[in-house]
């Protein structure tokens, strides 16, 4: 399975059109539509589509869709930027499936250190079961096959405060973070997004 993160960033008075355009897009192409939010702390005005492929071929096809439309996400504004993301998920990962996660969901991005991954792995591998209370919250991790070396991960929460105690709880008892995954860290990235109304992760 291939994973495809897109981001539609846009002006505020456009961030509700572009939604309903970029809906509207991916339930006639290729891939499964697994969650769809807008950002609401971090880089404001985006709209973030998180699809699935059975191959390389299926979103490779998708891909061309996107790249030979005039209007691309069926939105027409030169206003509105189109970044697309090609990832995997981490092997001993369960793939994605529909669930109530909660209100607020978070999108991590780390940039790694060259060679950086396959200890991030080990440490994630490690980490999960033991620090479950809080993992349950993981909806993926995923690491990228383009661009930057980095790694996405996105959790769901019912609260912000459920998250900040659960990560206090969990880093004062060394459950968290992973061990070894901080040195593989070149710098980071964190936005607080909110469900669309038609996303499948609510």
């Amino acid at each position: 399975m291939i994973y495809e993160l897109v981001t539609l960033s846009s002006p505020p008075l456009a961030q509700d059109a572009a939604s309903k355009a970029a809906h509207d897009w991916v339930l006639k192409g290729e891939g499964e539509l697994l969650g769809a939010w807008r950002t609401e702390i971090g880089e404001l005005f985006q709209i973030k589509l998180l699809r699935r492929y059975d191959s390389i071929a299926a979103l490779d096809k998708e891909r061309m869709r996107t790249l030979s439309s005039a209007k691309p996400f069926g939105i027409d504004d030169p206003s509105v930027r189109l970044q697309l993301e090609r990832y995997e998920r981490f092997p001993f990962l369960p793939e994605v499936a529909p669930k109530e996660f909660g209100r607020f969901y978070e999108f991590r991005t780390y940039f790694l250190k060259p060679g950086g991954l396959p200890p991030t792995l080990a440490g994630w591998k490690a980490a999960i079961a033991p620090a479950h209370e809080y993992t349950d919250h993981l909806v993926v991790n995923l690491y990228a096959l383009d661009g930057l070396p980095r790694i996405t991960h996105i959790w769901g929460f019912s609260s912000l405060e459920q998250r900040t105690e659960l990560r206090a709880r969990h880093y004062a008892a060394g459950l968290w973070p992973p061990k070894g995954g901080p040195e593989q860290i070149a710098r980071a990235t964190s936005t607080i997004c909110i469900p669309e109304p038609y996303s499948p992760l609510r």
